[in-house]
């Protein structure tokens, strides 16, 4: 008999595991970083009226012989400068994840930044 009841919990455990798991993977929501015309100029005011959570994902679509993008820190996004170490992205359909908190990217061909192709992104 206690063997079942153990066996029973193990199941329970595991059912609520997958409940949990399935729970966080639905909240998570896909963006196409400014819309149908993809990560292009004037794109920082996009994220405005959006509610973004800690996992959620942009997908930033651009060709990648006239773009890039480039997760920076605060500094990085107003002075529109990659801090060193900073993450670049190339690939022109690049999936980020966003983490909990500011979140901020910029393209850094020169002038592009400062043509407000640059994005600041808070994740609840």
């Amino acid at each position: 008999m206690a063997m079942g009841r153990g066996s029973d919990a193990t199941v329970s455990v595991l059912i609520l595991c997958l409940l949990v798991l399935q729970t966080e993977m639905v909240q998570s929501v896909t963006y196409t970083v400014g819309g149908a015309g993809g990560w292009t100029f004037n794109t920082a005011k996009w994220p405005a009226g959006k509610r973004f959570r800690a996992g959620d994902v942009l997908v930033f679509n651009y060709s990648p012989q006239a773009h890039n993008v480039v997760r920076v820190n605060a500094l990085g996004y107003r002075s529109c400068k990659t801090p060193k170490g900073a993450q670049v992205f190339r690939s022109g359909k690049d999936q980020i994840k966003l983490q909990k908190g500011a979140n901020y990217f910029i393209c850094n061909f020169v002038g592009h930044c400062e043509s407000n192709m640059k994005i600041s992104v808070t994740a609840m």
